[in-house]
């Protein structure tokens, strides 16, 4: 099996390669044989995407035994291309084929009970073990360098069909496009690296670690954004992501007429259903039937947009999503009054209360790509609640011209937020940055664990790093759309393992306001703080080490854990403890034998410290 020829084929191949995908068995048998997607996506593309599918579906399944199903599956999709297409084998849809063929195999994980249901229970079984998967498995690591580059050397096509697989289990809901570009990557940098494998092995690590990075993180924020949407999705419905979507569209093509934009909406809204559910086959070809139709209606979408539709397809869509904002329409108004002045607002409202809103955040969004897509979801929730209220019987006939004054306040405030955190880091710099973070987190949210907490403000100060040196007009784009993306981790968090009442308040009302709620969070009167152990605070002569990095994290720990002790703390009393722990720590390392030191001036901190915060 030629697997390197296989991933660079389909990596070049044309519309043709997901468009020959059937819709799965909604598809009328006859019309979807395997013989004929067989023939339309050649060979290799074939095998390249049911080794994906095989390894997402038995997660739990070895590479040895996916390949083997392919190698089965491959065979009958051949001999009905070549002769037996009117065998019934031929007939049936191709997800049919790929669960009869995985039914075929004895002792897999868990697929027994999915094996005696029908269709359409199996299909649903075969999803529901997708994401009992999520989790379970552990993440992708980098690769030993001299060992991963023997391998390479002996077995080049099969390590990167394995890596692909790899891939593809660990990740059951990643469309195949993303797996094959990353297997494509990982090919580069084995290439790259192992090319001079025979000289001083510190370059052969130095080469791994600079390289993988840029092999994994693409797959990460691929997964993260994919499971953010479908969070949204499965937490506050089809209409939260259906706006979510509107909003965004309508920044990105504010040239396009809304009947044009709503049609995108609800093909966006309906691809990421099939892909949340896991229908990987459904869900690549919605993305191809999305790509078709953006860039074939390029004249009245976007002028921005025609570099991104000359691309390879799995290029084309991640290039559309990156693309600048086309420009809005020379004759756009600035204002749209008419949804708050004209008499007939109400009676609309009445009679088609979602188109109205939709009209509403699509007029909005267009004129305003210098906001987030939540904040514009926030104003629209805000016109919502202002025609609920004023079109009531009775409502005063000025009722309605408050809005633009509330409106007003609301941006006032989003924008007050963002330009006083991004104050505070110009000022303070990444660390001091994240260790405000750190006790604000750790206040509002001390039941997790301080390896969490670190990593969800590490990635706060990253958003800050990235978004602080721009300008206005896309400040707000860019801090609140990936900080919400945090937030939606610790939102997930929160549903795997309940975090506290607060937390979970601001993660299940609503989507557009869940940043300003969780800002507003204080200290969790929930939360009973620690008890003074002996163990509690430890302190080593591993403080004294001069890596700065290691010395930051041990001290962000430490801070944590006296925020998890003394919840109530003051900035005052923090700043002697921490005063008072800088000289301890300046004084032992000092010393000749500085653990000795730190075992006698340890438990002295401490009784000084317990002073202080008892003050």
């Amino acid at each position: 099996m030629n697997w390197r020829t296989i991933i660079y084929v389909v990596l070049l191949v044309s519309l043709t390669v997901v468009t020959a995908l059937p819709r799965t068995s909604r598809d009328v048998e006859g019309k979807t044989s395997i013989g004929q997607r067989f023939s339309q996506l050649h060979e290799n593309n074939f095998k390249a995407i049911a080794l994906i599918l095989f390894a997402q579906y038995v997660p739990g399944g070895t590479f040895g035994r996916a390949a083997g199903m392919v190698e089965q599956v491959t065979a009958l999709a051949r001999s009905c291309a070549m002769a037996a297409r009117d065998s019934p084998d031929c007939l049936k849809p191709l997800d049919r084929i790929f669960f009869d063929t995985i039914c075929q195999e004895k002792n897999l994980p868990r697929i027994a009970d999915c094996c005696a249901k029908e269709d359409p229970e199996r299909n649903d079984c075969f999803l529901s073990i997708k994401n009992f998967s999520q989790g379970f498995i552990p993440p992708l690591e980098r690769p030993d360098a001299e060992a991963a580059c023997r391998n390479y050397s002996q077995h080049q096509q099969p390590l990167t069909a394995y890596f692909t697989y790899e891939v593809s289990r660990k990740h059951p809901f990643l469309p195949a496009p993303t797996i094959l570009s990353v297997a494509l990557r990982y090919e580069e940098m084995m290439k790259r690296c192992c090319r001079g494998a025979e000289g001083p092995s510190q370059h052969l690590e130095e080469c791994f670690r600079t390289q993988a990075p840029k092999v994994v993180k693409p797959v990460r924020e691929d997964a993260l954004r994919q499971e953010h949407t479908c969070g949204i999705l499965k937490k506050f419905g089809e209409r939260t992501l259906k706006a979510l979507k509107l909003t965004q569209i309508s920044q990105k093509f504010p040239k396009a007429d809304f009947v044009t934009v709503h049609k995108l909406v609800m093909d966006v809204a309906d691809m990421h259903k099939d892909c949340c559910r896991g229908d990987m086959l459904d869900c690549m070809r919605d993305r191809e039937d999305i790509l078709q139709y953006v860039c074939s209606n390029q004249h009245i979408l976007s002028s921005k947009i025609q570099q991104c539709c000359e691309q390879p397809l799995l290029q084309r869509s991640e290039c559309i999503i990156h693309v600048e904002n086309d420009d809005k329409p020379a004759d756009l108004s600035p204002h749209i009054r008419e949804f708050i002045e004209d008499r007939g607002i109400c009676e609309r409202f009445a009679q088609e209360k979602d188109t109205h809103l939709a009209r509403f955040l699509y007029e909005y969004s267009r004129r305003h790509p210098e906001f987030s897509a939540q904040m514009l979801l926030r104003i629209g929730k805000g016109y919502e609640d202002l025609l609920k209220e004023c079109c009531k019987p009775g409502a005063p006939s000025s009722c309605r011209s408050r809005g633009e004054e509330e409106l007003r306040k609301h941006i006032y405030e989003t924008e007050s937020v963002m330009k006083t955190s991004c104050d505070i880091y110009n000022e303070k710099g990444d660390y001091y940055f994240q260790n405000e973070l750190l006790m604000s987190f750790t206040k509002k949210m001390p039941q997790l664990t301080s390896a969490e907490l670190i990593k969800f403000t590490k990635e706060m100060t990253t958003i800050g790093s990235k978004c602080c040196q721009l300008g206005q007009d896309k400040l707000l784009p860019c801090a609140e759309e990936n900080l919400d993306l945090v937030l939606g981790e610790i939102c997930r968090r929160h549903l795997a393992e309940p975090i506290n009442p607060g937390v979970c308040r601001c993660c299940s009302s609503s989507y557009a306001f869940r940043r300003p709620c969780i800002g507003k969070l204080e200290v969790d009167e929930s939360y009973v703080p620690l008890a003074l152990t002996p163990g509690l605070f430890a302190f080593h002569e591993d403080l004294c080490t001069t890596e700065e990095e290691k010395l930051q994290h041990k001290k962000q720990e430490m801070l944590i854990t006296l925020l998890k002790y003394k919840p109530q703390i003051s900035p005052e009393q923090l700043g002697s403890v921490t005063a008072a722990f800088s000289a301890m720590r300046e004084r032992c390392c000092g010393e000749a034998k500085p653990e000795a030191c730190f075992l006698k001036e340890g438990p002295e901190l401490i009784k000084r410290s317990e002073k202080m915060l008892s003050a």
